[in-house]
């Protein structure tokens, strides 16, 4: 018979979101328990532990309810024997759970079968309520087991982030077997959460970009169109035990294809004015309406971020188009060919010549050049302003090469097109971009620029570090420091006011023209080298 009682708790926390159910099995059946998944993805296995002469194992995971009827998200909890994979019998869990700083609950539930799914609904009330049943469920009706099903209801659960979840294991293989000392394990489960960013390009008009976080809840959201730049805040614990815990933290930006700006070829992200390798970047074009771009930083990228400055509070991401590849990029609809583009000039303007240059690669052959038929068109609205057919060079050293004056009348936004690649209709590509380029005179200096310059008046980070992000905002052109002629300085000391300018320019107190003026005083006498 079902049983159902309900408990109002404290206050309320979001949804999860996570990884497929079919990712857990999988899990569960061939990678064995013999692997650790710490914080930051959405599946944890701990290392097996003595319970009574018997290796054990705690397995904690997520997945939606029911994909194709429901937005419910659960997350299981099962003791199982290490050595046969099969889950004790009448567990006592004592679960607490919290979402970042927030409390979700802490209880105690019993598990017949050592196994316990919670179920996140999203309702209107005004706590949390938890809501339990002995019935199959998802989960356990494809493990063949009558799991315990919670569901935790509560207003605004379709959020996602780091949902920390401290279990302790009271009584194992019999309700009256209480354990001397339970077993505890401390669990963190990613959860993705989206968000939308609105925002009006000069040049490209009404945008949005989609932040999707696998660890935590993003703000302070940014996108610079004079620098491409995309900047944004999360929280994170910068501590040795916490970096030891995360294997990952994945972020992703989904990118309209019509935002011409943004679909370069590569991007560098900085985390705390730390750059980060390329290998963490993986730009997926496969998509009709926008390309997902990947950012995976595994803990050897977060090591070199903590060592580089362990006074830190969150990561302020900044995320900009790769310069030492200016090309943009975009594979054709029928997934054959990768498309590379670039100009010269850079910035193309009505009334003067532009060269387009560009490759056609094969993406089954690992993006070689190849030598295909193709369809070049130059376009605005039903305007065709040029159009070329030819063979492409399957040349790396070579590149194909579009030439054409760009008429006085023509200009915003242009669409590059590529069609009937290889005789295939399905093998085309278009890219819009700028003719007269509108430059904002807006400025936006990243938070973690002015927090170096605090950290440093205050001497908590060295010279280096603070010019490293000196050097970073006049690459990127947020500063623009004058031509100085450098001169020998028989002291190399920083002046104080120096400091005191840089503690009041963090704070806001002085514009930053002043900041630049002592910033050259130091170029030019020598204690700054940039």
């Amino acid at each position: 018979m079902e049983k159902k009682f309900e408990r109002k708790i404290l206050t309320s926390g979001p949804r999860l979101k996570s990884f497929p159910l079919l990712a857990f099995l999988i899990i569960l059946s061939i990678v064995g328990f013999d692997n650790v998944y710490g914080h930051g993805v959405g599946s944890e296995t701990f290392p097996p532990v003595d319970l009574n002469g018997k290796l054990v194992t705690l397995e904690v995971s997520s997945s939606k309810s029911d994909p194709n009827t429901s937005d419910d998200q659960q997350i299981s909890i099962s003791l199982i024997d290490f050595n046969s994979k099969i889950t004790l019998r009448d567990v006592t869990f004592l679960i607490k759970s919290e979402r970042g700083e927030e409390f979700l609950f802490e209880q105690e539930f019993k598990a017949d079968n050592g196994f316990i799914v919670f179920n996140f609904v999203s309702e209107e009330t005004d706590s949390i309520i938890l809501e339990e049943e002995n019935g199959g469920g998802l989960f356990g009706s494809l493990l063949g087991l009558e799991s315990r099903m919670v569901h935790v209801k509560g207003p605004k659960l379709s959020e996602g982030g780091l949902y920390k979840l401290d279990v302790s294991v009271l009584t194992a293989d019999g309700y009256s077997q209480k354990l001397d000392e339970p077993l505890v394990f401390n669990a963190g489960i990613s959860i993705a959460q989206t968000s939308r960013h609105d925002f009006v390009d000069p040049n490209f008009g009404e945008q949005n970009i989609h932040v999707i976080t696998y660890y935590d809840k993003i703000s302070n959201f940014n996108y610079d169109p004079n620098s491409k730049e995309i900047s944004f805040f999360m929280p994170f614990e910068w501590s040795q035990s916490n970096i030891n815990q995360t294997s990952v933290v994945h972020q992703e930006l989904v990118i309209p294809k019509k935002f011409g700006d943004l679909l370069v070829s590569g991007f560098t992200m900085y985390v705390n004015g730390v750059q980060l390798s390329q290998d963490i970047v993986n730009i997926d074009d496969f998509f009709a309406d926008g390309r997902i771009v990947h950012f995976i930083i595994y803990q050897k990228e977060l090591q070199k971020i903590f060592d580089n400055n362990s006074n830190q509070n969150g990561m302020d991401f900044i995320i900009t188009p790769d310069r030492d590849y200016a090309h943009l990029s975009a594979v054709t609809d029928n997934g054959q060919f990768r498309i590379l583009v670039s100009s010269e000039p850079e910035n193309l303007k009505s009334n003067s010549n532009a060269k387009i240059l560009f490759d056609v690669t094969d993406i089954f052959l690992k993006n070689k050049p190849v030598a295909t038929n193709y369809e070049f068109s130059v376009t605005q609205n039903e305007r065709i302003i040029f159009e070329k057919n030819g063979i492409s060079t399957d040349s790396r050293d070579e590149h194909n090469i579009a030439e054409f004056m760009i008429p006085d009348d023509v200009t915003g936004i242009v669409n590059l097109n590529f069609k009937n690649l290889d005789g295939n209709k399905l093998a085309k590509a278009t890219f819009p971009v700028v003719i007269d380029r509108i430059a904002s005179n807006e400025i936006s200096i990243p938070d973690w620029i002015r927090n170096n310059a605090l950290w440093w008046s205050q001497e908590q980070i060295d010279d280096k570090t603070f010019i490293q992000g000196i050097e970073y905002m006049i690459q990127n052109k947020i500063i623009l420091i004058p031509q100085t002629q450098q001169e020998t300085s028989e002291s190399q000391e920083i002046p104080s006011w120096i400091r005191n300018n840089a503690a009041w320019w963090a704070d806001g107190q002085i514009d930053d023209i002043t900041f630049v003026q002592g910033l050259e005083f130091m170029i030019k006498f020598g204690i700054l080298s940039v």
